[in-house]
C-alpha cells in the first residue's frame, strides 16, 4: 500500500499501534477517506477505513460497536470471535448486548493472544447521552484496561503490538476529561477536514469522470483540477464526490467545473449574475443616478465595481481561484445623501428588485457577544439551534446586496467577523453551517468625520456645507482611518476595504431640487394611478414648496421627505377628503400657508 495516499492520521495510527492500547479519533469522523486498492485509489468511510488499514497490520478481528446496536464482526471469521469471547453471533454477524455485556466482550479480545484484535467503538459519543450509572461504569472499566493491557507478540508481526480500542468522537471532550489527561496509554488524533493534498488526490482520481475531461489538454486539465482543489477548501472529501456526481448528472463539463461547486455550495443552479443584461450593466452610472442625485463620484465608483463584479474579478490580483465576495464599497458622508439608496438602486440594477438587499443595523450590534446574531450562539447556549441572522439570511439568499448599516457604532468583536469575510468569502454558523459571500456584494455606510467629541463631551461638527468636496473628502477619509487605525486599533479591516472607501457629498442646493422633483413626482404617480386624481402645481405653488423643502438642507434627502409630507402629503390628504375628489378630477395647487402650525393647501378642483 502507498504510504503517500493515507492521511496523516492513519499513518499515525500505524506507527503508535506497538505503544499505545487505546485510541480515540475525534473530529472530521464521518467522511470519506483515499485508500490505495487493486482498482487505484478509492474512497471508504472510517468503519472501513479503519478496518482495511488494522487488516494490513495483522489485525485478524475488528468489531464494530455501536451503544445502541451492539457488536458486528467487521473482519475475520465468527469461529475465531465466538473462541476468545464464548459469545455466539447472530446470522448477519452481529451481537446485542447490554453496557455491562459489552465491556465482558472488549475485555476478553482485548486479552486475546492468538490473533490481533480491535474493538471501534462507533459513535461513542452518543454514550453520554444515555442515562444510569452504567455508563460511568463503563468508562471506569475500560480506564482501567487501557493501563492492564500488554502488548502481544504472535507469529503475525516482527514486534509486539497491542489489542487495540478505537473511540470514535465527534468532539474531543465528549470522553470525560479524567479519562484522557495524562492517560499515557491513549493517543489522542484528531481526524481534520482533507488538506490540499488530500483534496488532490481525490480530484485527480475522480476528474476523468466528469464530461469533457478527456478532450482537453494536459495543460487545461491541471489548471481545471488546480481550480476544483483550491475551490473545495474546507470541504468534506465526501462533498467533492457529491459535486462530480452533480457535474455528471447535469452534464456540467470539466472546463465549467466552477459553476457544479457553486451549485453545491449555494444550492441554487440559477446564478442571476450571469443573466444580467450587459447594456443594463454598461450604462449602469445612467441607471444609478436616475435614483442617486448630485452623488456623482459615488455613483461612478459603484459601476466600476459594479462591471469588476460582473466579470468576477474581485481579489483577482490575489488568486485567479479567489472567492471573496463581488465587491465591497464603504459609504461614508452626511446623513440622508443617498448611501443606502445607492445600496437598493444596486439590488435593483443587479436582481430586479430591492428583494436582494439585506440590511443589518449595526447599532443593534454593539455588545460584546452580539456576534452571536449575527452567526449564531454556540452549541450549549440558548438560541443554537435558531442560527445567526446573517448566516440564516445568506444561507437563504446567498446572491444579495448586503448593507452593514452605521458599522462604526457595532463592538469592535464585529468587525472580526468582518475580516473572514472579506478575505475568505465564507463564514461559519455557531452550528458549523458555512455560508458562502462569494455571489455577494458587500456595502459599508458610516457617518464617521462628521463630527469629533470635544474633552467635555460635545459634539463638534468636523464638516460643514460651506466647504468644497475636496476639503469634506480629505477630513472624512482622515477620520476614518484615524478610527480603524487608532480607536479601536484594528488597521487590517481598512487594509482589507481598501481603495472602496466612497465618501458623499452634501446635498447642495441644485441637487435638492432635483430630488425635490423626483418625489413630488412619486406622490402625483401615486395618486393617479390608484385613485385616477390628477394633481398639478402652479409656478407659484412650486416655488412656495421649494422654499419649504429645500431651504434647510442640514438633514439631506430624509429631511426634504420629512419636509414635504408635512407641508404636501399630510395636507392633500385631508383636501382629498374634504373636498370629495374622485377619479377624473383635477387639482391644481397654486399656494401652501401655514395656519396654527399646521399646513393648508390652496387649491382648485378641475
Amino acid at each position: 500500500m502507498n504510504n503517500d495516499i493515507l492521511p496523516r492520521w492513519a499513518r499515525e495510527i500505524e506507527r503508535f499501534l506497538s505503544v499505545k492500547s487505546q485510541f480515540v479519533l475525534w473530529g472530521n469522523v464521518y467522511d470519506v477517506y483515499p485508500m490505495e486498492s487493486g482498482q487505484g485509489v478509492i474512497t471508504l468511510r472510517l468503519i472501513d477505513f479503519l478496518k482495511t488499514l488494522l487488516k494490513r497490520s495483522n489485525f485478524n478481528i475488528v468489531v464494530n460497536y455501536e451503544p445502541i446496536n451492539g457488536f458486528k464482526l467487521i473482519e475475520g471469521d465468527p469461529a475465531g470471535f465466538n473462541s476468545f469471547t464464548e459469545y455466539s453471533l447472530d446470522k448477519d454477524k452481529s451481537l446485542k448486548c447490554t453496557l455491562g455485556k459489552a465491556f465482558e466482550v472488549i475485555e476478553r479480545l482485548v486479552a486475546s493472544r492468538q490473533e490481533y484484535s480491535a474493538v471501534i467503538l462507533n459513535m461513542a459519543s452518543r454514550l453520554g447521552e444515555l442515562s444510569g450509572n452504567d455508563v460511568q461504569e463503563f468508562y471506569y472499566r475500560l480506564f482501567s484496561l487501557s493501563h492492564g493491557a500488554a502488548a502481544v507478540m504472535n507469529n503475525k508481526s516482527p514486534f509486539p503490538q497491542f489489542n487495540a480500542i478505537f473511540w470514535i468522537l465527534d468532539k474531543e471532550n465528549d470522553l470525560p476529561a479524567w479519562y484522557t489527561l495524562e492517560n499515557a496509554r491513549l493517543k489522542v488524533i484528531s481526524i481534520p477536514k482533507p488538506d490540499y493534498q488530500l483534496r488532490k488526490i481525490v480530484v485527480e482520481n475522480l476528474s476523468r469522470k466528469i464530461h469533457g475531461f478527456n478532450a482537453l489538454d494536459d495543460k487545461k486539465r491541471d489548471e481545471g483540477m488546480s481550480l476544483f482543489i483550491d475551490e473545495t477548501n474546507g470541504l468534506h472529501a465526501s462533498e467533492i464526490i457529491s459535486i462530480v456526481s452533480m457535474a455528471m448528472r447535469d452534464e456540467v463539463s470539466f472546463s465549467n467545473i466552477s459553476d457544479a461547486i457553486r451549485m453545491y455550495k449555494l444550492g441554487i443552479i440559477e446564478n442571476p449574475w450571469a443573466k444580467l443584461d450587459v447594456t443594463k450593466i454598461a450604462n449602469a452610472e445612467e441607471i444609478l443616478s436616475r435614483r442617486v442625485k448630485g452623488q456623482d463620484h459615488a455613483v461612478r465608483n459603484a459601476a466600476d465595481i459594479l462591471k469588476r463584479a460582473v466579470y468576477n474579478l474581485a481579489g483577482a490580483q490575489y488568486s485567479k481561484f479567489s472567492q471573496r465576495p463581488k465587491g465591497v464599497l464603504f459609504l461614508a458622508g452626511p446623513t440622508g445623501v443617498g448611501k443606502t439608496e445607492l445600496a437598493k438602486a444596486l439590488a435593483e440594477l443587479i436582481f430586479g428588485s430591492e428583494t436582494g438587499y439585506v440590511r443589518f443595523d449595526m447599532s443593534e450590534y454593539a455588545q460584546e457577544h452580539s456576534d452571536q446574531r449575527l452567526i449564531g450562539s454556540p452549541p450549549g447556549y440558548v438560541g443554537y439551534d435558531v442560527g445567526g441572522q446573517l448566516t440564516n439570511a445568506i444561507k437563504q439568499n446567498p446572491f444579495a446586496v448586503i448593507l452593514f448599516d452605521e458599522i462604526e457604532k457595532a463592538h469592535s468583536k464585529i468587525l472580526d467577523v468582518f475580516l473572514q469575510i472579506l478575505d475568505d468569502g465564507r463564514l461559519t454558523s455557531g452550528r458549523g453551517e458555512t455560508v458562502y459571500f462569494s455571489e455577494s456584494l458587500i456595502v459599508f455606510t458610516s457617518n464617521l468625520g462628521l463630527y469629533e467629541v470635544a474633552p467635555g463631551g460635545e459634539k463638534i461638527q468636523r464638516v460643514t456645507q460651506e466647504m468644497v468636496f475636496e476639503e469634506i473628502n480629505e477630513k472624512i477619509l482622515q477620520a476614518i482611518g484615524d478610527f480603524f487605525k487608532y480607536r479601536i486599533g484594528r488597521p487590517e479591516i481598512l487594509n482589507r476595504i481598501g481603495d472602496n472607501i466612497v465618501v458623499f457629498d452634501f446635498i447642495r442646493p441644485d441637487t435638492a431640487s432635483r430630488i425635490l422633483a423626483k418625489m413630488l413626482g412619486n406622490v402625483k404617480e401615486k395618486l393617479l394611478d390608484t385613485y385616477g386624481i390628477t394633481l398639478e402645481l402652479t409656478e407659484e405653488g412650486e416655488k412656495v414648496l421649494s422654499g419649504i423643502c429645500c431651504t434647510d438642507l442640514s438633514m439631506g434627502g430624509r429631511g426634504i421627505a420629512n419636509k414635504l409630507e408635512a407641508a404636501l402629503v399630510n395636507p392633500l390628504s385631508r383636501t382629498l377628503f374634504s373636498s370629495g375628489a374622485k377619479s377624473g378630477d383635477k387639482l391644481v395647487l397654486t399656494d401652501i400657508v401655514k395656519e396654527n402650525q399646521t399646513w393648508k393647501l390652496v387649491t382648485q378642483k378641475q
